[in-house]
């Protein structure tokens, strides 16, 4: 039993040591097999290795032949492009050389028409000699007699312009005897500055209908009566189609009349009750343009601290008019005057302007207090404050007192130029426009003139002459006849200035 499984050992070791014997040698053979297809590998790497190599190498000559192909063009083209433009430049120069060629031959026949025009200069100048010396034979006296005479008309026609100076002198000093007279007149006219005409002292309103006048007047004429006693206007009811017409000489009252009228007339409910509430709010719609119109004044003259009543009063300015002219814009206009002179002047610009603000709220009460709008406006101003100096501005500027400062004259001068420039007052406008017309028209009929133009107002004729017709003598000429022309015909205030102009223009083209 036991030898039976020693022996089944020994085999088994057997076995196991013949096993191993055996895949030792399966192992070997694989390990070399391995081995020779590992070379094979390598081998077929190194052959498709070297093909790759010859097919870079191809590659890369054809597309260096390629590239110096593709240079050798370039450079071909670039040479030609060289060329060409020597060639440009080649014929540019001849270009150039033959403009210097033209321009020096120019050149020199330039040099020869001055020769030419300064060999005819001397001759021109010897013909002038010769004729003056002829024309001093024949005329019998030399150019200094000639002068002489010629200094000699002068003094004559000055002579002759003195004489009309001291005719206006006499003839002021003839009407200085009736100034206190006409100062009378004025100051009547200042007090009742409004026109007494149909346009400033009635006012005209326009009805619906016709039956509206009758509920106007209402029964037994009670509306009509209670109309006129509230608003104390005259209200006038006539055969007009379709108006009214409201009458007083106070615009004030007949503003608020015309205001109650037309809310009556919008509301359709006419009673003595109704009328006098509506005009309870006119008056006080009135009252609140009286002070905006007083304080706009203030602000556009750019004046500050000025007392509520005085800006009130100023403000009533506003409805009324001095020969067309609105008296509340007539004291602005005059202030920004007076506010410009005193600066070119030198004088208290503050109190020019205040005082010429101030000048005319006398004309707010005329009608209710008697005496010069200038006075009474002083004593307004006296009594509410102003500075002294500011009132003898106002008291002085239609010389009811002698202005004693410098402000007091700018304010009359201030006054002056706003009232009289053209078109401020309705009676002025036809006469100026007559008045420009007829300058240009005097100017016109002289020889040589081409244009007149009127400006500034009519202070100032500009007259354009022609000037192959006109010398500049002859202009000198020309602006002193139509200057003593237009003294002789026009009548006109201040001084018109005479100005001719005499231009010559010469134009060429280049091309």
């Amino acid at each position: 039993m036991v030898m039976g499984i020693v022996g089944l050992i020994i085999g088994l070791v057997a076995g196991v040591i013949a096993g191993y014997f055996v895949r030792r040698a399966v192992a070997s053979r694989q390990v070399a097999s391995a081995e020779a297809q590992a070379q094979a590998l390598v081998s077929e790497a190194r052959r498709e290795a070297e093909a790759v190599k010859r097919e870079a190498l191809v590659e890369a000559k054809d597309e260096a032949l390629k590239l110096r192909t593709e240079a050798e063009e370039e450079l071909k083209q670039r040479a030609a492009e060289v060329a060409r433009k020597e060639e440009r430049l080649d014929q540019r120069e001849t270009m150039l050389d033959n403009r210097v060629s033209s321009l020096d031959r120019k050149e020199r026949a330039i040099e020869e028409r001055e020769q030419e025009l300064q060999r005819r200069r001397e001759e021109v100048e010897r013909h002038e000699q010769r004729a003056r010396a002829e024309l001093e034979r024949v005329a019998g006296m030399t150019a200094a007699d000639a002068k002489h005479m010629l200094i000699e008309d002068i003094q004559e026609e000055a002579k002759r312009d003195a004489m009309v100076l001291v005719r206006d002198v006499e003839a002021q000093a003839r009407e200085e005897a009736d100034r206190r007279a006409r100062k009378i007149l004025t100051g009547v006219m200042q007090r009742v500055a409004s026109e007494l005409t149909t346009e400033s002292t009635v006012t005209t309103l326009t009805l619906p209908n016709e039956d509206m006048k009758g509920r106007i007047i209402g029964r037994e004429g009670r509306n009509i009566r209670a109309f006129e006693a509230a608003t104390g206007t005259n209200l006038i009811i006539d055969d007009t189609p379709e108006a009214v017409v409201l009458s007083c000489f106070d615009p004030i009252r007949r503003e608020m009349a015309r205001l109650t009228l037309e809310r009556l007339i919008a509301d359709g409910r006419i009673q003595p009750a109704r009328i006098e509430e509506m005009y309870a709010r006119a008056k006080e719609e009135v009252e609140r343009e009286i002070r905006e119109g007083g304080e706009w004044a203030v602000l556009e003259v750019g004046i500050t601290n000025m007392h509520p009543e005085l800006v009130r009063v100023l403000g009533r300015l506003k409805f009324r008019t001095s020969y067309g002219q609105n008296v509340l814009k007539h004291v602005v206009e005059a202030a920004h005057i007076a506010g410009m002179i005193a600066e070119e002047l030198g004088a208290d610009v503050a109190v020019a302007k205040r005082a010429t603000l101030l000048h005319d709220i006398g004309k707010a009460v005329t009608h209710e207090v008697e005496g010069s709008h200038a006075l009474i406006g002083a004593e307004i101003a006296r009594r509410l404050k102003e500075k002294p100096e500011v009132v003898h501005g106002i008291e002085a500027h239609h010389n009811e007192v002698e202005p004693r400062t410098v402000e007091a004259a700018i304010v009359q001068i201030a006054d002056a130029v706003s009232g009289a420039r053209p078109g401020a007052r309705r009676e002025t406008l036809e006469t100026y426009v007559k008045r420009l017309e007829r300058l240009e028209q005097i100017a016109m009929e002289f020889e040589g003139v081409d244009k007149v133009y009127a400006m500034q107002a009519g202070r100032e004729v500009r007259i354009m002459v022609k000037p192959d017709v006109v010398d500049d003598l002859k202009a000198e000429v020309i602006a002193r006849d139509v200057a003593k022309k237009v003294e002789e015909e026009l009548q006109y205030p201040g001084q018109i200035k005479i100005m001719v102009i005499r231009e010559l223009r010469a134009s060429a083209t280049a091309k």
